[in-house]
């Protein structure tokens, strides 16, 4: 379904970037927690492992909503249902903001995380339905850039209010922004009607097709093995000799900024190379992540530096070409289609986790991007097998290079 939207075409690209923004007050409400965990748990008298379950549980729960927007918003106009989305985001993180035991921020988080999940089921399918038809893949690179940006500029910012102010003004912070978001949202999004009905036979009869089943198997080994190595990436870092704690916060950085690259790239590239900008991501992911683990802390620091680039470049592509590649397929299935990947990639964020920590207690963080970066070649050959393949009805042809 197309949407009609009125106007000059700056006020539909304004409105894909509206989208791009609430993405990122999204990913950065989720992984917020990270750089805080030792000022909430000392704060609210917990271990931060403990405390760490604001993010694994976050990823879990959006999985599952996720998958219960496709049956229980349909029939929602879109407009007014992400601006509620937003003003509900907005008030959980004021109520973590207020929090005074872990039990309420963890309540705070949960109801976070069902929004979260609400959200990605429709964002990138709703800004290609704005854009026109040839911009689809540029529309989704916008979408997804929220997600880079959040890691250049919305996590640090976060850690940075935390030491400066406490981890209650950051999310404060977080909560302002999310507020700011919805106003552009109600101000800027054209008016966009309920999809079809749909229920759990629209997912099963998703479930069931082979094609889509392909994307979904590429992105759950991807993301997996991308979040088990990004988990660990700080430690890893600090094994670097003669590395002061400020040049990791510069890695940081540049991995985020190398993401945002990726998604520019990905938004030139995506609609006439879809299949070889994924299969060159995974190439690259691959690559970067054994070499990290591969040689460990003894690698130069430019070394360090140049992988870290290639990384985030890689997944940053990754995810918006493969959702690029999930809503061409779908058809007219792609809400229902889009709400099953976003459940596929929560669920990968907190299978990752676990598998990076699990990895952690007989290896150390050289072991976890080392199975990490040798994850990802599943999905490599899921891909290359594809490629050779007779051409098949998928809504997109077989192509590597298509």
């Amino acid at each position: 379904m197309r949407v009609d939207v009125t106007g000059s075409a700056l006020r539909v690209w304004l409105a894909v970037i509206v989208l791009g923004v609430a993405s990122f007050t999204m990913v950065t409400t989720e992984f917020a927690p990270i750089g805080l965990l030792s000022q909430i748990a000392f704060d609210l008298g917990q271990d931060q492992a403990a405390v760490g379950l604001a993010v694994t549980l976050y990823a879990w729960i959006g999985a599952a909503s996720g998958l219960l927007s496709a049956v229980l918003l349909q029939r929602c106009p879109r407009k007014p249902l992400l601006v509620v989305l937003m003003l509900v985001l907005s008030a959980t993180n004021l109520a973590a903001m207020h929090s005074h035991s872990l039990e309420a921020l963890m309540l705070a988080r949960a109801v976070g995380a069902v929004v979260h999940g609400f959200f990605w089921a429709m964002a990138a399918a709703i800004a290609a339905q704005i854009a026109p038809l040839d911009r689809m893949g540029v529309a989704t690179a916008i979408v997804f850039g929220g997600i880079s940006m959040a890691t250049v500029i919305g996590v640090p910012l976060v850690n940075l209010i935390g030491q400066t102010s406490g981890w209650r003004t950051a999310f404060g912070v977080i909560g302002a922004v999310g507020l700011f978001a919805s106003g552009l949202m109600a101000g800027l999004l054209p008016q966009i009607q309920a999809g079809s009905p749909t229920g759990w036979r629209a997912l099963a009869a998703v479930l069931r097709r082979r094609d889509l089943q392909r994307i979904y198997a590429v992105t759950a080994f991807m993301a997996a093995a991308n979040f088990a190595a990004y988990t660990f990436i700080e430690p890893f870092l600090g094994q670097i000799p003669d590395v002061p704690p400020v040049m990791i916060g510069v890695m940081l950085f540049g991995f985020g900024g190398a993401g945002f690259l990726g998604n520019v790239l990905t938004g030139f590239l995506i609609d006439r190379f879809m299949k070889s900008v994924i299969t060159w991501g995974l190439l690259a992911l691959s690559g970067a992540l054994v070499g990290l683990g591969w040689f460990g802390p003894q690698l130069e620091i430019s070394l360090v530096v140049a992988l870290l680039v290639i990384w985030g470049t890689a997944v940053a592509a990754l995810f918006a070409g493969l959702q690029t590649w999930i809503l061409r397929a779908a058809g007219s299935a792609a809400m229902p289609a889009a709400a099953i990947h976003s459940a596929v990639i929560n669920s990968a964020i907190g299978t990752g986790a676990t598998l990076g920590a699990r990895i952690l207690n007989v290896s150390d963080v050289s072991g976890v991007m080392l199975v990490a970066g040798g994850i990802v070649i599943v999905p490599l050959l899921i891909m290359l097998l594809h490629a050779r393949s007779p051409k098949r009805s998928d809504g997109v042809v077989n192509s590597i290079g298509s």
